[in-house]
């Protein structure tokens, strides 16, 4: 079944008429208590919802877009570049008089029920999906459901999505490019959730630039919560100087910041004796001692960029992909030519 559910998909499933299914639905005499109970089963199965069937079958536009993240809570309001992000896609959309209808998930089992909830009460207009993966459920079962979405990530290769993407391949060639100028051979990078098809793409960067250029690299896996980044911060810098990197990349500012905090812990000297790097900018890259160098990018436009394609899709537009403004290297003090 594609598209949200109606009376007579249930009557359909159940085998009864839609006038009982209306009777069983509404409480109302006419049908037996074994086929109110059949009838309303499957209408929760089907993510059927009384108190907006009226909206549900005008079609009417509600003004409202969802965003479902699948990540712990607590890791949310401490990332920057997440909360510019809605902060963007919010103003967007507040000058157009729609209303953004936001919940955290567990995973994408419930992300998708999520969304089954949302299209089937008539709630949201069309949602936007964040941290994409490889293979990634939530595509073909919007698609199932005829609900308007857009990704945020490069889904080029995904016929008929429409996608806002940044080019993560060449932003790591960037920063792998510099460090080599600054004379550094081992590098050593701590990134995000493996799943996710940015992290996968960074990765690749990564190992392609190392290879191009003749470097040393070492990767360690993680998220994006700063215990976990400062856990393999010690590993990496625990190893003796011969091995120890010299420079290290890490995949956002939280991360970035607990790798500095570290360094300082174990008494290596940023610049002197490592070089830390940080995907994605904000006010704590600035705040440090030192401050960060970090690619940079304008997260709440990231957002608003989204939020109008989104819209857009809602109106009709056909699928397509758009690149976001690239990111940038700002140079501050946690970089230096290698002593080493």
């Amino acid at each position: 079944m594609t598209g949200r559910p109606t009376i007579a998909d249930i009557a359909r499933r159940a085998g009864v008429s839609k006038g009982a299914v209306s009777y069983a639905l509404n409480g109302r005499p006419g049908v037996s208590a074994a086929t109110r109970e059949r009838v309303r089963a499957i209408a929760a199965e089907l993510g059927w919802s009384a108190n907006t069937a009226a909206r549900t079958l005008s079609g009417a536009r509600v003004d409202t877009v969802g965003l479902a993240v699948a990540r712990p809570a607590r890791t949310l309001g401490l990332e920057p570049f997440f909360m510019g992000f809605v902060s963007g896609i919010e103003g967007l959309l507040a000058g157009r008089s729609v209303g953004l209808l936001l919940q955290v998930v567990p995973d994408h089992q419930a992300e998708v029920a999520a969304y089954r909830r949302w299209w089937a009460g008539r709630r949201v207009d069309g949602v936007i999906v964040i941290d994409l993966f490889d293979t990634d459920p939530r595509i073909p079962a919007l698609r199932e459901l005829g609900l308007p979405f857009v990704v945020v990530g490069d889904s080029r290769e995904d016929t008929g999505v429409t996608c806002v993407w940044s080019d993560e391949t060449a932003a790591m060639a960037q920063v792998m490019d510099y460090l080599a100028a600054l004379g550094h051979r081992r590098i050593a990078r701590v990134c995000g959730v493996p799943a996710f098809r940015h992290t996968a793409q960074r990765t690749a960067a990564f190992r392609a630039a190392a290879d191009r250029l003749g470097l040393g690299e070492v990767l360690t896996q993680g998220d994006y919560t700063g215990e976990d980044s400062a856990r393999a911060t010690r590993l990496l810098l625990a190893r003796s100087d011969r091995d120890r990197p010299t420079a290290i990349v890490y995949d956002s500012d939280v991360m970035a910041v607990a790798g500095l905090g570290v360094a300082a812990e174990m008494g290596i000297d940023v610049p002197g004796q490592l070089s830390v790097v940080s995907w994605d900018d904000s006010t704590l890259c600035r705040l440090t001692h030192p401050p960060l160098t970090a690619l940079t990018r304008d997260a709440s436009g990231y957002g608003r960029h989204a939020a109008t394609r989104l819209l857009a899709v809602v109106e009709g537009a056909p699928p397509a992909a758009y690149e976001d403004a690239p990111h940038e290297l700002c140079i501050r003090g946690s970089t230096a030519p290698c002593r080493s």
